[in-house]
């Protein structure tokens, strides 16, 4: 009896986990985005706006968990992983700036953690589109449509 193992099948399969990490972090992106677009209308606009700015992050704060499994279950670059991890440090710290705001001024460095925060996000994008999307496969596409 012999047992044959589909080395394409395991290929195809690691490009659909990449494919899907490469979702979830673009959604991740598009929500700190988001919170951008929030913070300003509360500070520019309404301070009504704060209230759906904290909502809003802890709705979408599981998925910086969600990748971080994702990305140390899966086949991705130490780089990769240590972004993601970044990603969820960064959070943690916006969290403690603005709770700890009361007993230390630290409030001060919560517009630069979110800088940090989404500068991370788009480098992980960047990153990981790249991995999915390699240079034979943008050259492919190019071909076709020229």
């Amino acid at each position: 009896m012999t047992t044959s193992f589909n080395f394409d099948s395991v290929r195809v399969s690691t490009r659909w986990i990449q494919i899907g990490f490469l979702i979830v972090t673009v959604v991740f992106n598009l929500c700190l985005v988001t919170q951008l677009l929030t913070v300003g209308l509360a500070v520019f606009h309404s301070p009504e706006w704060w209230n759906i700015h904290v909502w809003f992050v802890r709705g979408f704060s599981g998925l910086g968990v969600l990748l971080l499994g994702w990305a140390y279950l899966s086949p991705f670059p130490r780089r990769v992983r240590l972004l993601t991890a970044s990603l969820i440090i960064l959070l943690g710290l916006q969290f403690l700036t603005i709770h700890l705001n009361r007993f230390l001024s630290l409030g001060i460095l919560y517009p630069l953690i979110g800088f940090m925060l989404f500068t991370a996000s788009t480098t992980l994008v960047h990153r990981v589109w790249h991995i999915v999307f390699d240079k034979s496969d943008t050259e492919t596409l190019c071909d076709r449509t020229i």
